[in-house]
């Protein structure tokens, strides 16, 4: 078994007045050689906006774009005709396939929003763009992994790529392990609250480990803990 960890104060900053965001992996202004990527996982940025601030419209194309908000509420517009607002509690992803723009403001004029904006590198490319948003119950991950994303799971986001998402609100003192879903994929844990000890490597709120070569791995939270876990294919860096 591999790991590499990924300290909370080693991320990339960005900071616009309007927009304070963390980056784990190498995007826009901040570049690290390396930390391109893990495996298909391509962008894991941890974003604060400001109250009716937002993203303009923007193009991509053939990525898997992933939205969590952890605090307030997003609001999304897309090319397609998709207009929603994504709360505290919802996951959305979207596939650019072939091609989209699309917007993200705070939906607040009154309140921060903090999501986690993630990239996942597509299995096809050039797929039909699509849109999908779910929201989970809190309770479906107490002490427990509660997938969120999947590309075999029509109660979840579907995900155009051998990838799973899953979330756990664990308590302290409480043991949990992860069976990875496919033999050669690695596991990102991003750890959103708390701390935990993933198989004896101690981590605080936003650190992250990414793990290769483990077919279970096991956590054990020293406090209560809410976790990300992005199970990707070990594909090469995109660049």
């Amino acid at each position: 078994m591999n790991t590499i960890k990924h300290t909370s104060e080693s991320r990339g900053t960005a900071n616009f007045g309007w927009l304070q965001s963390r980056h784990t992996f190498s995007f826009g202004r901040y570049y690290n050689p390396e930390r391109v990527n893990f495996g298909a996982l391509r962008v894991l940025n941890d974003d604060i906006v400001t109250a009716g601030m937002g993203f303009g419209a923007h193009p991509h194309d053939n990525m898997e774009i992933v939205s969590i908000p952890l605090s307030g509420d997003l609001e999304h517009k897309d090319s397609t005709g998709n207009t929603e607002v994504i709360r505290t509690g919802d996951v959305q992803i979207m596939s650019a396939g072939h091609g989209l723009t699309h917007s993200e403001y705070n939906h607040s004029k009154s309140n921060e929003v903090n999501f986690l904006q993630i990239w996942v590198l597509p299995k096809e490319r050039d797929i039909e763009p699509r849109y999908q948003q779910i929201t989970f119950s809190p309770e479906g991950r107490k002490n427990q992994w509660q997938t969120v994303v999947a590309p075999d799971n029509d109660q979840v986001l579907w995900i155009n790529q051998d990838s799973w998402f899953s979330l756990a609100d664990l308590d302290a003192r409480m043991e949990l392990a992860y069976a990875l879903k496919k033999e050669g994929n690695g596991v990102y844990v991003f750890v959103i609250e708390g701390e935990v000890t993933v198989n004896s490597e101690e981590l605080k709120k936003r650190d992250a480990l990414g793990i290769t070569g483990a077919e279970v791995i096991n956590f054990s939270a020293t406090k209560d803990a809410r976790l990300l876990l992005i199970e990707v294919p070990m594909i090469k860096s995109p660049f």
